[in-house]
């Protein structure tokens, strides 16, 4: 019988695991006592939910870095600033601006992480670099339009 593992148990498996295991053992002790479920479609299915929503939750809060990189590799920033006729901008992005917004989108990330050589000061598409520290520096796509 295929079980889905509740609880790490140090014979069987890690919390999510699916194993196999003698239909008795698992309708008699790993279900009644909370160790385990069946394996069914539905339950499969809620396990990769939760698995997914665990990483996301590990990589906002920092304890998986490659996560977070991954994360931020697909993330878009967009800024709407005040603009002139030649496409410059009244002021500038800067790395304290990107750092805010990305933590408005749940992620944390210090402004000294980022890496702007010169503060961006034209509309259109740029791309930022952010060091995160263990050779991971993901690039975060920023889409700068002019207000009206």
């Amino acid at each position: 019988m295929k079980i889905i593992l509740l609880q790490t148990h140090e014979k069987l498996g890690n919390v999510g695991d699916i194993i196999n295991v003698k239909a008795g053992f698992a309708r008699n002790y790993l279900i009644p006592n909370n160790l385990a479920q069946a394996a069914t479609e539905t339950n499969i299915k809620a396990l990769k939910n939760w698995v997914a929503q665990q990483e996301m939750r590990d990589a906002k809060n920092r304890q998986n870095i490659e996560l977070l990189s991954k994360y931020l590799n697909k993330l878009t920033l967009k800024f709407e600033l005040q603009a002139g006729d030649d496409e410059k901008l009244f002021g500038s992005v800067t790395s304290q601006m990107i750092s805010d917004e990305i933590e408005k989108q749940g992620y944390d990330v210090d402004k000294k992480e980022i890496i702007l050589s010169d503060p961006i000061k034209s509309v259109g598409n740029h791309f930022v670099e952010i060091d995160l520290g263990n050779d991971e520096k993901p690039k975060i796509k920023i889409k700068i339009s002019a207000a009206k």
